[in-house]
C-alpha cells in the first residue's frame, strides 16, 4: 500500500509527452493538480515525426458518415462501431481545439488545405508545414504545457503502476539521470507513452517507442487487446547506413508511383487502387516485389510531378533526401516497409477507461477499437484528441459524483501461456530481439517461426525477472513483454486479417471476427 505524500499527490498523473499526453494535460490543468512524466524531454515523441497529418471530415463534400465508412472498411471487420462513430462525430470540435491552441494548419485561399491518403474516399487530411504536421503539433502543445501550471518531470521513466485495493493510487518513477526512485500518488493515471516500434529492426519510430505503457498496464492487471495487428508503413527510406525515414503516404496521395528495381510499376497488379491501396496490401506487395527481384528495396517515383509541388508540399522529405544525395524531383526514392504503428494496446472503453479503476490510456498505448485490424491513415492523431477529451470529461464526472465508476471487464480474456520450459534460441540483446521480431513476427508470418519466437520471448522474459535498476534494462524488459504479447496473439490467430498475414492461414475466417484479449495470470 502506497503512503500518500501531500507534496507528491496529484489529481492527474499523465505518463508520456506526445500529442495524447500533452493534450490531456492541457485539458486537465483547470480541474486539478497535474503531473506530466516523460522519459526524455517534453518535446520528444513519435508525434514529432508524424508527417501526413490528421484526418477529419471537414471538407465541403465530406461527412462524418463517409469518414465512418472508410474507417470501418479499413479495419477489416474488427472496428468498434460505437468508437468509430464517436471519432468521426467529434472530429471537427477536436480540430477546433488545436486551432485555438495555435497549431498552424496549412491553408489555401483562406480555407484549411486538405489532401488525400490511401483508403480515404476523398481528401480529408489536414497538414501543417507541408509534411511537418507532427512537429508543429508537438511544438505548439509542449509550449502551451510549459506555460501552464503543470508540473513536468523530464528524463524520468515510469517503472510500476501502484495499486491500493485494486485501484490505481500512483506511479513509481526512476530518475534516469540520478538513478533515484520516487513514488507519486494520484486519483487518475493516464498512460500515453506511445507504441512499440523499437521492437523491430526497421522502424519509423523514435527511440522512445519501447512499449512502456503496454508493459506497465499489463503488469498492473489491465487487459491488452489486438496486439497481433502491427502496421508496417510501406515506404521508408532504405539507404546503407541511414536510419529508416518515413516517406509520407501523402506522397502517393499526390500522385507518387511505386516501381521495382527493374523500373516496372507493380501496384496495379496487386490492387485496383494501385498505390492508394490500404497500407497492409502495399507493404506486402513491396515485400513480394523485393523477393521477386532479389532486392532489399523498391522505388517511389515523383519525377513526373511538378518540382514546385514536391518542394512546397513535402519540404521535410525533400530536404532530408537532398542531405543524403537525392534530388527527388529528378531521381527515384529507394524505399522499403518499416514498422510504424501498434494498433493493439491497453483495452479501453469509449471513455478511455481500462478494467483497472483509475487507470486510463490514450493514443497509441490504448486500443479503443477505432483501428480494428488495419488503421486508416491519419486517424491516429485524431483519435488521441477525441479520447483525451472524453477521458477528462469522465474524470470530471467521477470527481463531481455524477457517476460511479465501473471498471469495464471483458468476458473472453485469456492468460499468456506459461511456457515455463521454453528456451531462448539466442542471447538476449536489443539487436537479437529486433531481428527476431522483424524476421518472424513481421509483415509475413507463419506458425513454426511464431512458435519459436514465443518460446524465445518467454525465456527472455524469465531471464529479466527481478528489479530493473536502469533505463536500458527497464526498456528491454518492456520491449520483451510487449513483443511477447504481439507474438502470442499472432500465433493464436490462425487466419489472415488486415495487417496480420500468415502464409499457413492465408484466408480471413468468419470465426475469427473477434478480438484476442490478454491479461496477466494470478
Amino acid at each position: 500500500m502506497a503512503k500518500k505524500n501531500k507534496s507528491n499527490y496529484f489529481d492527474y498523473i499523465i505518463v508520456g509527452s506526445g500529442i495524447a499526453g500533452l493534450f490531456s494535460a492541457l485539458l486537465a490543468k483547470d480541474t486539478g493538480k497535474v503531473l506530466v512524466i516523460t522519459k526524455s524531454d517534453i518535446s520528444t515523441s513519435n508525434t514529432k515525426y508524424a508527417q501526413g497529418g490528421i484526418a477529419a471530415p471537414i471538407g465541403r463534400n465530406d461527412s462524418p458518415e463517409l469518414h465512418y465508412q472508410d474507417t470501418v472498411a479499413a479495419g477489416a471487420g474488427l472496428c468498434d462501431p460505437e468508437a468509430v462513430r464517436i471519432l468521426v462525430d467529434e472530429a471537427a470540435e477536436s480540430i477546433a481545439d488545436l486551432i485555438r491552441l495555435g497549431v498552424p494548419f496549412d491553408t489555401v485561399n483562406g480555407e484549411i488545405a486538405l489532401t488525400k491518403e490511401a483508403a480515404h474516399s476523398l481528401p480529408r487530411i489536414l497538414h501543417a508545414g507541408g509534411d511537418a504536421t507532427g512537429e508543429h503539433i508537438e511544438t505548439t502543445l509542449s509550449g502551451q504545457v510549459r506555460l501552464s501550471r503543470t508540473k513536468i518531470l523530464e528524463y524520468c521513466l515510469a517503472t510500476e503502476v501502484l495499486l491500493e485495493d485494486g485501484r490505481v493510487c500512483g506511479i513509481k518513477v526512476l530518475d534516469i539521470r540520478s538513478g533515484l526512485v520516487e513514488e507519486f500518488n494520484c486519483r487518475f493515471l493516464v498512460l500515453a507513452t506511445g507504441g512499440g516500434g523499437r521492437l523491430y529492426k526497421y522502424t519509423t519510430n523514435s527511440e522512445v517507442a519501447t512499449g512502456d505503457g503496454v508493459a506497465l498496464a499489463f503488469e498492473a492487471g489491465a487487459e491488452i487487446v489486438d496486439m497481433e495487428f502491427f502496421q508496417f508503413h510501406p515506404t521508408a527510406i532504405r539507404l546503407p547506413g541511414v536510419p529508416p525515414f518515413l516517406i509520407s503516404e501523402a506522397v502517393r496521395g499526390e500522385g507518387g508511383i511505386l516501381r521495382n528495381v527493374e523500373g516496372y510499376r507493380f501496384m496495379p497488379g496487386y490492387a485496383p487502387e494501385a498505390e492508394l491501396a490500404p497500407r497492409d496490401v502495399v507493404a506486402r506487395a513491396i515485400v513480394a516485389e523485393m523477393r521477386k527481384t532479389g532486392s532489399d528495396r523498391v522505388f517511389l517515383d515523383v519525377t513526373h510531378l511538378p518540382p514546385s509541388l514536391i518542394t512546397t508540399r513535402f519540404p521535410t522529405i525533400y530536404r532530408f533526401c537532398r542531405e543524403h544525395g537525392l534530388d527527388i524531383t529528378r531521381g527515384l526514392i529507394p524505399v522499403a516497409p518499416a514498422a510504424h504503428y501498434m494498433m493493439g494496446g491497453v483495452k479501453t472503453n469509449t471513455w478511455g477507461e481500462t478494467n483497472v479503476p483509475g487507470l486510463f490510456a490514450d493514443g497509441e498505448t490504448a486500443c479503443t477499437g477505432i483501428h480494428g485490424a488495419n488503421r486508416l491513415a491519419s486517424n491516429s492523431l485524431l483519435e488521441t484528441l477525441v479520447f483525451a477529451r472524453r477521458i477528462m470529461q469522465r474524470a470530471r464526472e467521477i470527481i463531481s459524483g455524477k457517476i460511479t465508476p465501473v471498471a469495464p471487464q471483458s468476458s473472453n480474456t485469456v492468460e499468456l501461456p506459461s511456457r515455463d520450459k521454453a528456451r531462448a534460441a539466442a542471447a538476449l540483446s536489443v539487436a537479437n530481439l529486433q531481428s527476431l521480431m522483424w524476421d518472424n513476427v513481421g509483415i509475413v508470418r507463419s506458425g513454426k517461426p511464431l512458435l519459436e519466437s514465443v518460446n524465445t520471448l518467454a525465456a527472455w522474459q524469465r531471464s529479466l525477472a527481478g528489479e530493473k535498476v536502469d533505463r536500458v534494462k527497464l526498456e528491454l524488459s518492456n520491449l520483451v513483454v510487449t513483443g511477447r504479447l504481439i507474438a502470442e496473439a499472432a500465433l493464436m490467430r490462425e487466419e489472415s486479417r488486415g495487417a496480420h498475414y500468415r502464409t499457413d492461414f492465408p484466408q480471413s475466417l468468419l470465426e475469427w471476427e473477434r478480438h484476442i484479449v490478454y491479461r496477466r495470470g494470478d
